[in-house]
């Protein structure tokens, strides 16, 4: 936004600039003595014909013409951009080279976002892929300890035939079994989480494909001509069509982002409940210590709150997306130089024209 303000005001002052230049022109033409120009006239060669105005910088016709304000200063700019032009314009490369993290960004000459998509996914892919199969294996390894208990009271148990060692080698075979399920608990808390990041990656990468693409397009088929609000509304209705008809791939990836990772992590939640539901029926069943169902009852309570809150996270990016596909729609002619231009009229003597829309 600071940007665009910046922009806007770049205009106005190169508007007034160029109403200035006008007014002098007029001004010099006005005050000139008319034998100066007779004589100037007569001393030109008849045969010499007088150089054209390119047509571009001249007026045809009402200067109020969508898109061209009439001053050359102003038709020229560059529309302020995210995407910056390249000359690397081949569609083919560019997808191919998104296969791997940043690289269609790179191949296109955006490196600072190429560098955070490289980054971020490198950093993922090392923990799905390697800290959390170091974590399962350092898990497993520190209950073989308590499983090795665990068989060793068991036994006991099978061959002791004192009524007082047979209750105490079961409490104490009881003791180190709620290990056990402690480890397999974060065992299975670590194969949930590692599921939901993995969703996650994959939904960054898709951002990071259809971001490259996006370059691609705005750098080919970049237009400031309005779009329709209701088209944009209707087709926001499937999430990301909205924002694929005004232009915005790389807002459509970070949406399919957003749904794909938080659809995953409802789901691993949700087997999260389902398993500490388990394991609470059981251990009242059993009528195992209050202190064991108290923990199974709270991790029960916190997988549920994290569920409802992925839920209401999917609902907002989905209206959020129906806003952002309107409000874009209704700026997307923002950067039409004729929305804040400062005009010369020269048709019906030295008057300025100024338009303002919004």
């Amino acid at each position: 936004m600071l940007n665009r303000l910046l922009a806007i005001f770049l205009f106005a002052c190169l508007a007034f600039a160029g109403v200035a230049v006008a007014q002098a022109d007029s001004t010099v033409a006005a005050t000139a003595p008319a034998d100066t120009s007779v004589a100037e006239s007569a001393e030109a060669d008849p045969g010499e014909v007088a150089e054209e105005v390119p047509a571009d910088t001249a007026f045809q016709g009402d200067p109020l013409v969508k898109g061209k304000t009439g001053i050359r200063s102003i038709d020229t700019l560059p529309v302020n951009e995210w995407d910056i032009p390249t000359k690397r314009n081949s569609l083919g490369l560019t997808m191919l080279l998104s296969l791997f993290p940043g690289g269609g960004q790179y191949y296109t000459e955006h490196y600072v976002r190429g560098g955070f998509i490289t980054g971020i996914e490198l950093l993922l892919v090392y923990e799905v892929y390697f800290n959390k199969s170091w974590q399962k294996d350092r898990v497993l390894e520190q209950a073989q300890p308590f499983r090795d208990t665990v068989s060793m009271y068991s036994k006991l148990i099978r061959e002791t035939q004192d009524r007082d060692s047979i209750a105490y080698y079961q409490g104490k075979r009881n003791e180190y079994a709620n290990r056990v399920r402690e480890k397999s608990d974060k065992k299975m808390e670590q194969e949930d989480l590692r599921y939901a990041e993995n969703a996650w990656l994959f939904g960054l990468h898709l951002y990071g494909m259809m971001d490259a693409f996006g370059i691609w397009y705005n750098n080919n088929y970049r237009s400031v001509e309005l779009r329709d609000m209701k088209t944009a509304l209707l087709l926001g209705l499937i999430p990301g069509l909205g924002q694929m008809y005004n232009g915005e791939f790389g807002k459509a990836g970070l949406l399919y982002m957003g749904l794909i990772g938080a659809a995953a992590s409802i789901r691993t939640s949700q087997n999260m409940v389902e398993y500490y539901l388990d394991r609470k029926h059981f251990l009242e069943k059993e009528n195992s210590s209050s202190e064991e169902l108290d923990r199974v009852t709270e991790r029960v309570t916190y997988y549920r709150k994290n569920r409802n809150q992925y839920i209401w996270g999917v609902a907002l990016i989905y209206l959020y997306s129906l806003g952002d596909a309107v409000v874009d729609a209704l700026l997307s002619d923002f950067d039409n130089p004729m929305h804040f231009a400062l005009l010369p009229n020269l048709t019906g003597g030295a008057q300025a024209l100024f338009t303002l829309d919004f």
